[in-house]
């Protein structure tokens, strides 16, 4: 993949300053950028992708509009409905045990969720299994050193997840949507990639910053800086036979 542009960049940034203010231009946006990202590995029309946390289902919709069949998976019946209606399709599943059969889909589409969960390598594991031999899989998350680490408290989680939380109920007047160690979890880079490349399941086809306009691969090869300057890893998955 070759790298993206500053614009494009700048644009996603942007979107993400207005995520809780107005989630349907961030999320619609990041959907039509991750959407294209899959498409150059592999063709969409009549393909089985299979998104796994997608919320309210911005992803879904994108990957039907490139012709694919999506369906989408999400625990939280509250994010089902944020939009105001729930998905069409949509099942209530949790991600450590989908209701799927082993191979069953082309893709495997998960974006930003694996910081959310308390056991990263299981929710790994069942995307894997799900997915057929020579799918591809697609996976991101915000590593905790980002400077977007600590999402809407960032980046005062680098003094403490505690003393940031403190900090944005004082400044907005409301918690914030995400507790450390409840629906947030530190994930770190280095263990992430070790423990994915020592997989026999699957074989790494991209490791990157997903959102970084330069030497996106090159970032991610770097131990310490990737923790911080790399701010959101994209991992392509090819399944093994």
């Amino acid at each position: 993949m070759r790298d993206p542009s500053i614009r494009r960049s700048v644009a996603l940034f942007r979107a993400f300053l207005r995520e809780q203010t107005d989630p349907d231009h961030c999320y619609g946006l990041l959907a039509r950028d991750a959407v294209r990202q899959v498409e150059r590995y592999v063709p969409l029309r009549d393909r089985v992708v299979v998104d796994v946390g997608g919320g309210s289902g911005h992803f879904t919709e994108e990957f039907r509009r490139r012709g694919a069949h999506s369906y989408l998976f999400e625990p939280d019946v509250r994010e089902l409905g944020a939009r105001g209606r729930v998905p069409a399709g949509a099942v209530v599943a949790d991600g450590y045990l989908l209701p799927l059969a082993d191979g069953a889909a082309d893709v495997c589409f998960s974006s930003n969720v694996l910081e959310h969960v308390a056991d990263p390598q299981t929710f790994l594991s069942e995307m894997v299994r799900v997915t057929r031999p020579g799918g591809l899989i697609y996976v991101s998350f915000t590593n905790w050193f980002s400077p977007w680490g600590g999402h809407e408290t960032a980046p005062w989680h680098y003094v403490g997840a505690r003393r940031a939380r403190q900090r944005y109920r004082r400044r907005t007047g409301r918690p914030p949507k995400h507790t450390v160690g409840e629906n947030l979890f530190p994930l770190h880079i280095g263990p992430t990639l070790r423990q994915v490349r020592g997989r026999d399941d699957v074989s790494v086809v991209c490791a990157r910053s997903r959102y970084w306009p330069f030497l996106a691969e090159a970032v991610t090869r770097v131990p310490g800086l990737r923790e911080v300057a790399t701010w959101n890893l994209l991992l392509i998955l090819r399944r093994s036979s």
